[in-house]
């Protein structure tokens, strides 16, 4: 299996708007209201590379075997580094893969002490979450939509693997 990180840029919009608009994705993102547009699209894409700009990093478009799995990875969110992954139904048995390489970048290459999960209240099954070392924090509001705050520390992540080894 192949697996590449590119920019979203890099990626053609249809695939993108494809992506965004599947409705199995949509139920897991409670912040993305009606269709999601070709000028909707540019819009994400550019936000997503500003922070690059203005960072050094943000989300990665995932690409497996030369096509376009989803977007996600490491993203500045008030003050915090947030782990997204949002994939395209018929990639989600990747998602752990993917993780394992996220997680090695965020705190081996960018050097973060800790990542932030936002999980939707309606996000009810995070038994694999809490296995990889997350934390529930706390309840939070955004764009008028609850959320659950869930942390992995840098320490944890290191004991977890250290455990995976023995």
């Amino acid at each position: 299996m192949n697996i590449e990180f590119k920019r979203l840029t890099e990626i053609e919009k249809s695939e993108i708007i494809n992506l965004m608009n599947d409705p199995l994705v949509r139920r897991q993102m409670p912040l993305l209201k009606g269709d999601f547009t070709e000028s909707d699209c540019e819009k994400f894409v550019a936000s997503k590379e500003q922070l690059w700009n203005e960072h050094g990093y943000g989300p990665w478009a995932f690409v497996i075997n030369d096509q376009f799995a989803g977007w996600g990875g490491i993203q500045p969110e008030d003050g915090e580094a947030d782990l997204a992954l949002v994939l395209h139904p018929d990639f989600w048995g990747k998602g752990k893969i993917l993780y394992k390489q996220i997680i090695d970048r965020a705190f081996g290459e960018l050097g973060l002490e800790s990542v932030q999960v936002l999980f939707p209240l309606t996000r009810t099954r995070i038994k694999g979450l809490l296995q990889l070392g997350f934390k529930k924090e706390k309840e939070l509001e955004i764009g008028n939509e609850q959320f659950i705050r869930y942390r992995l520390e840098k320490s944890v992540k290191n004991e977890n693997d250290f455990e995976s080894e023995k």
